[in-house]
């Protein structure tokens, strides 16, 4: 198996993970939290797919999905191509309020599509492309992909154990 292929193998198991984690609640459910201050599974979903979002953006060279055919207006937000849910306050988390867990699936698998052309045309060579040199060392795609990946994995884990924890307290 080659890198492009096993990229897609990974990306791919997540719409199926982000629809089971979604499927089927109400906006209320999406929006309902363990406590005060901990992320409900509308933000998370909303949170790993925008990160999807922003950074394969800036590798492709794309602007985001979330900025065209009304995607922030299905979660009460404006369409800020900056505002990805890292640093979010409280207040700031429970402004993401989207209209149904459609509109998580729906902006998900937007963003998944496209991630997933850009996968299978990547080369292995690719995979060494600086791609931010804010860090030291520099950020090649390989580890921006790994790390997309890593964050879009944990948080839809966070959102499907939140389910289950919802379904257990309903």
């Amino acid at each position: 198996m080659d890198a492009s292929a096993l990229l897609v193998e990974t990306f791919d198991r997540l719409p199926d993970l982000v629809r089971a984690a979604v499927d089927g609640l109400s906006p209320d459910q999406l929006r309902w939290s363990p406590a005060p201050g901990t992320n409900p599974i509308g933000w998370l979903v909303w949170h790993l797919t925008r990160v999807q979002d922003d950074h394969l953006a800036e590798v492709i060279g794309e602007p985001q999905v979330w900025v065209g055919d009304g995607w922030a207006r299905r979660f009460g937000l404006t369409a800020d191509p900056a505002d990805t849910g890292y640093g979010h306050s409280a207040e700031q988390v429970a402004a993401v309020a989207p209209e149904s867990a459609a509109a998580l699936v729906d902006y998900y698998t937007a963003v998944a599509d496209r991630t997933r052309r850009f996968l299978v045309g990547l080369t292995d060579a690719d995979l060494d492309r600086i791609v931010d040199e804010r860090w030291d060392p520099p950020v090649t795609l390989g580890a921006r992909l790994v790390s997309v990946a890593n964050d879009d994995l944990q948080h839809v884990g966070q959102a499907g154990w939140l389910r289950g924890l919802l379904s257990a307290t309903s």
